[in-house]
């Protein structure tokens, strides 16, 4: 079934677009929600009008959610759960969570479907991306770390990268004990009495 878009469509296409679908998604949801129209030839006359009107509001609206955009773009969200051994969660952090938190954080409002996000399963970093409009997508990085662990040993071991004397340092160490174990080599070697 060929549609022809009225408004934008993530991972479908944008206003005025003529696009070849499925026929149970395009009479099932498309059609019934007003997100298109059968790609008819009287339709498709007005696809010109369809995407000067649809540049108009997305412009409108880019307008309006940049400053959230700006706000929510590299933010750091903590997440403490409880983890076992190997680090996997006893549950998930889901897209609910999420949306919560930037809720809280930044007293925007985000619904859970705007998050693309799998469920996060393990401690550790990760990233997700928040679908503001089809244009704005700002990512959020999401530290998960085990419950009961201080907050403030992770953000420091973050925030400090290696400096060149620590590096080498390591180096001269690793040397050293390189030196150490064939000195230790040498005396295995002897026969022993």
């Amino acid at each position: 079934m060929k549609v022809l878009l009225l408004k934008d469509i993530y991972k479908l296409g944008r206003a005025g677009d003529i696009k070849k679908v499925a026929d149970g998604y395009g009479r099932n949801y498309l059609l019934p929600q007003g997100l298109a129209v059968l790609a008819t030839p009287g339709a498709v006359k007005q696809v010109k009008y369809i995407q000067e009107k649809a540049s108009q509001s997305r412009a409108q609206l880019n307008n309006e959610m940049s400053s959230v955009a700006d706000k929510i773009t590299g933010a750091v969200l903590y997440f403490a759960s409880k983890a076992g051994e190997t680090g996997k969660l006893y549950g998930s952090i889901t897209t609910q969570m999420i949306a919560e938190a930037l809720s809280d954080k930044f007293a925007v409002t985000v619904d859970r479907r705007e998050i693309e996000c799998e469920p996060i399963r393990v401690l550790g970093e990760h990233k997700a991306h928040v679908r503001l409009t089809i244009d704005l997508i700002p990512e959020v990085q999401i530290i998960v770390h085990r419950e009961g662990e201080k907050l403030e040993a992770i953000k420091s071991t973050e925030e400090v990268p290696a400096s060149e004397e620590t590096k080498n340092t390591l180096e001269e160490a690793l040397v050293v004990d390189k030196a150490q174990l064939s000195e230790d080599e040498k005396v295995s070697e002897e026969p022993v009495e």
